[in-house]
């Protein structure tokens, strides 16, 4: 469940980070030849084989330095390396391997999760030079070949980490890139069948810091298992705990509060988010805790926003309000505040709640489970286009320069979210008004309440059956 985590670890100036934007597409990591220009945690989705997941590109690691920034740099990553599905270990060859690369190699080893070597800036792969034919002395295991230029003999060096897989590539001239996903592709945990699928409803507890997820984690589990202070960010890592209720198994996992960059003063606090995005990844349902004594900011639309952009099925929880000065339609004006902040998330339900005294913690628990039903739900093909051809007949479809947009027929092609997919005859005709007021037709008539809901058009050839 979930897409697969990648994390690309190494030293400093190895070429992490030209790597993430070569794979990824666009450049959206710094790259300089300075050590350490890479400080903050990016993340981004691919995909290979089919097969997307999420990439990582963390800062270097400087084992033994008593500098903050790479002290911070250095959590950031092993949080990374906790969190990854798949480590990819990047290292230098034009500098060798240094006792840095040891212990990182050490460190990766103790994780026991499983790692790619990548040897980087072998630009001329089929050269090498005659200093590194000590290395070669070593007897290392054997080398995965590629299918272009010679493996050069230094990369045996490499196998001296003890990981099982080293691969020599130029992040910069896209040499090896296609083994090298190759190699991580085939280090991706496996699906699990139906039956053996954890049966508990994984559900992500987000929001910026000290809006009361470990309060409110406390108040599910009835164990104090996260320390709770007035302290933001006190949580810097993710905790996982299972709960088992008259309403059903959980697991309620309680993440890091996310900031924004520029306001954050501990560097360690910089790179708890790391854990927080691969739990909204992994997880059934989010919770988005909002602070109600502070009332709802930027960063809560941001925090929000990823839940979304992952297709969960989302509740707004606002929280603290046993300490609300209430009147008469309090509840409903924070309600509408809510609603026209969080426009793109009108599907989520919103609730009420007090992480401290408990007040509808019940009630949360119940919707947590109908909003993740909803997101499991499947439409009939013919249920669906009844409905379809009902709500093209009240409202015609959009047209351009006397052109109208035909949809054909529609089916529900996936669960979590909810995705439908409709046979057209022009999907560039297609507007996102007319989307929408389909996805308010769904909803009126089927529910989906607290998942977001997707379309994708695709054409229909003359000569599709």
């Amino acid at each position: 469940m979930g897409k697969p985590v990648v994390a690309i670890v190494g030293r400093p100036n190895v070429g992490k980070s030209s790597l993430f934007n070569t794979l990824y597409g666009e450049r959206i990591s710094i790259v300089h030849d300075t050590p350490g220009v890479t400080r903050d945690r990016i993340y981004a989705t691919t995909k290979w084989r089919e097969k997307e997941f999420v990439m990582i590109d963390t800062g270097g690691i400087e084992p033994d330095n008593d500098d903050v920034i790479l002290q911070g740099m250095r959590i950031q990553a092993e949080i990374a390396i906790e969190t990854a599905d798949v480590i990819l270990f990047m290292v230098d060859f034009k500098s060798g391997m240094v006792a840095a690369d040891e212990e990182i190699g050490v460190m990766l080893r103790k994780s026991g999760k499983p790692v790619v070597v990548a040897v980087n800036k072998c630009d001329k792969v089929g050269e090498m030079p005659a200093e590194a034919y000590e290395f070669y002395n070593l007897g290392l295991g054997d080398v995965i070949t590629i299918s272009s230029p010679t493996i050069p003999e230094f990369v045996y060096l490499f196998y001296n980490l003890g990981l099982d897989v080293v691969l020599p590539i130029s992040a910069s001239h896209r040499l090896g890139l296609g083994e090298l996903l190759d190699a991580i592709f085939e280090k991706f945990p496996e699906e699990k069948d139906g039956n053996e699928e954890d049966e508990s409803i994984k559900v992500a507890l987000i929001g910026r810091p000290n809006a009361g997820k470990s309060s409110l984690t406390n108040k599910m589990t009835g164990d104090n298992r996260s320390i709770v202070s007035d302290v933001a960010g006190t949580t810097r890592d993710s905790i996982d705990s299972y709960v088992e209720n008259e309403f059903g198994k959980f697991t309620i996992v309680d993440t890091a509060g996310m900031r924004k960059k520029g306001k954050i003063e501990d560097v360690i606090e910089k790179y708890s988010m790391v854990r927080a995005l691969a739990a909204i990844e992994h997880a059934d349902v989010c919770v988005i805790l909002i602070d109600a004594s502070v009332g709802v900011t930027e960063q809560d639309t941001r925090v929000a926003g990823l839940a979304h952009d992952s297709g969960k099925a989302c509740i707004f929880a606002i929280n603290k309000w046993d300490i609300v000065d209430k009147e008469t339609g309090t509840m409903e004006a924070m309600t509408r505040i809510i609603r026209d902040r969080f426009a793109f998330m009108t599907y989520a339900p919103v609730i009420f709640i007090s992480a401290k005294t408990g007040q509808r913690v019940d009630k949360l628990f119940r919707k947590i489970v109908e909003v993740n039903e909803q997101a499991k739900r499947r439409l009939s093909t013919g249920v669906f286009n009844d409905m379809l051809n009902e709500a093209i007949a009240m409202v015609p479809t959009p047209q351009d320069k006397g052109k109208h947009l035909k949809i054909y027929y529609g089916t529900q092609v996936s669960t979590n979210p909810p995705t439908f997919a409709l046979f057209v005859n022009d999907k560039e005709l297609s507007h996102f008004s007319y989307e929408r007021y389909l996805e308010n037709q769904i909803r009126k008539n089927f529910g989906f309440e607290g998942t977001p809901i997707r379309f994708f058009l695709r054409n229909k050839n003359k000569n599709d059956d």
